[in-house]
């Protein structure tokens, strides 16, 4: 049984760590806040600008010399799964979610005959890809958006899909992240991005009798604009991965506080009970000596 010391020692490093867990959840829960209102403000955009290219690659659908990132290379054989994680772990199960669900995806792909790539976002998710699928990881981006995210991080990713792209590294690019819900919620997304994937007929309504003139045409305009939307939902996931990296560590380090108290209230209810056990068996051995006089 511990003595005494040992559990008074015992208490105060849970009340220590009890300290750390509970302004880490403050901290979170602040840069969630900012975090939240950006992914929120981010969402709009990067669906309408999937909308309006969709109505612009049905225009241009079948016909010749299509930009490559809407026509893709005419084979679905190599798979690029660009997978956003976090440089920093004490999320819960922010990180593992990602990486389960890309491991299933991996080997799903590699059943049916296809070469898988990967892109890593994110020191935690890397580390634990480079486990099992070491030789699949052809680059890595780590503290993007550290001190704050901003489009220039997107374009470093989606610059490096590019340069993959146009060397033929890959045929088709698949974004994996965290979508975020709500704190306690994030679901994991895979989205096509290359080649551009149009979004369902019923996701968005169709302006019925809405006749446009495009000025340069149709081709040049996808050109110009199918990078940009790359960047654009590359960023978007950015934003939403943060979001649900800060609401995942919020919640975690909230239970983690939760349960440090139950420890603490465990700990203290063991003290006095050894506390008042040795008291007794001193005050025993006082009048057992007493009664021997």
């Amino acid at each position: 049984m511990p003595s005494l010391k040992d559990i008074r020692n015992r208490i105060a490093s849970v009340k220590s760590t009890q300290k750390i867990t509970s302004a880490m959840k403050m901290v979170a829960a602040s840069k969630l806040r900012r975090a939240q209102e950006q992914a929120e403000a981010g969402r709009p955009y990067a669906e309408r600008m999937g909308r309006m290219l969709a109505s612009l690659a049905a225009n241009v659908a079948g016909g010749p010399g299509g930009p490559r990132l809407m026509t893709g290379t005419g084979s679905d054989q190599t798979h690029l799964l660009v997978v956003m994680t976090a440089d920093r772990g004490l999320a819960g199960g922010f990180t593992s979610s990602v990486v389960r669900d890309t491991k299933r995806a991996i080997l799903r792909l590699q059943a049916e005959g296809k070469t898988v790539k990967l892109l890593t976002v994110g020191r935690k998710g890397r580390d634990l890809l480079r486990r099992e699928f070491p030789s699949l990881i052809v680059a890595t981006f780590e503290e993007v958006g550290k001190k704050k995210l901003s489009f220039a991080d997107a374009d470093m990713v989606t610059a490096k899909i590019l340069e993959l792209f146009d060397a033929g590294q890959f045929d088709v690019a698949t974004i994996v992240y965290n979508k975020f819900k709500s704190a306690m919620t994030q679901i994991v997304t895979f989205q096509q991005v290359v080649p551009f994937a149009a979004p369902e007929a019923g996701d968005a309504p169709v302006e019925a009798g809405a006749v446009y003139e495009f000025e340069p045409s149709e081709e040049a305009i996808l050109a110009d604009l199918l990078p940009r939307n790359l960047a654009i939902q590359v960023y978007s996931a950015l934003l939403e991965s943060a979001a649900s990296f800060f609401g995942s560590q919020m919640t975690a380090m909230d239970n983690a506080t939760r349960n440090a108290g139950e420890m603490i209230k465990k700990y203290t209810l063991v003290y006095n009970r050894t506390r008042q056990a040795s008291i007794t068996k001193e005050l025993i051995e006082i009048i057992s000596g007493a009664e021997a006089l």
